[in-house]
């Protein structure tokens, strides 16, 4: 008897998903000047970025859109799946950042969602035997189970002490510290990095000029070093 194993389960089937993928999703829930902003606003918009992420088919998410025009309450309840996953996710990841616990909430949620993936089984074929999956939840329950995916295994196999919040009090992305001396502080050097070392430079700038008595404060240039 033949077996025939394929290392990508049936034809046609979503991709891998790596930690940046998990991460980018995270950071969908992001912050400009200040405000949030949800760059997953809508149903729609979150099965686009899931379809163009490659963790959705087409044809499940076209399938789910359908659904959730018949039904507005199920549009809503989607949504609100797929926020809270990615909150949940964002909460274990900041709390491996801060060294602390996660919300036990969180890591029910994630869980929910880990038990919600395809089950990857054997098939009888023609010329024997085959690979395939059944589904357990819909296209969107396999979606967040991938996405959950990298993050566990970077707990149990990876180095978790790497995951990490960006410093920049106006940005609160989620990124892998890659660097050598794993000492980075900033989801983007070009971007909050610069915009921080610009801030403390003005600052510097501001309390070492002469103030009334012509003099520069001294303890206070001391600080902002």
């Amino acid at each position: 008897m033949d077996t025939h194993t394929f290392a990508q389960v049936g034809f046609g089937h979503a991709h891998d998903v790596d930690l940046e993928d998990t991460f980018d999703f995270l950071n969908t829930d992001d912050t400009e000047n200040g405000f949030p902003l949800d760059h997953l606003p809508t149903l729609d918009a979150a099965l686009t970025w899931f379809v163009d992420r490659g963790v959705i088919h087409k044809e499940g998410a076209d399938r789910t859109r359908v659904a959730a025009a018949r039904d507005d309450a199920a549009s809503t309840r989607d949504l609100s799946r797929i926020r809270a996953v990615r909150s949940a996710l964002r909460e274990v990841s900041l709390s491996l950042a801060a060294h602390r616990a996660p919300s036990p909430g969180a890591l029910d949620t994630i869980n929910r969602a880990l038990h919600a993936r395809q089950v990857i089984e054997l098939v009888p074929g023609p010329d024997g035997v085959h690979v395939d999956h059944r589904h357990v939840g819909d296209p969107i329950d396999d979606a967040l189970a991938r996405l959950a995916d990298p993050l566990v295994t970077e707990l149990t196999s990876g180095h978790p002490e790497r995951i990490k919040a960006c410093a920049s009090e106006t940005c609160d992305w989620i990124f892998y510290d890659s660097s050598r001396t794993s000492r980075r502080r900033w989801c983007d050097m070009a971007t909050c990095g610069n915009r921080a070392k610009a801030a403390r430079h003005r600052a510097r700038e501001r309390t070492a000029a002469p103030g009334p008595d012509g003099d520069a404060t001294a303890d206070a240039v001391e600080r902002l070093v």
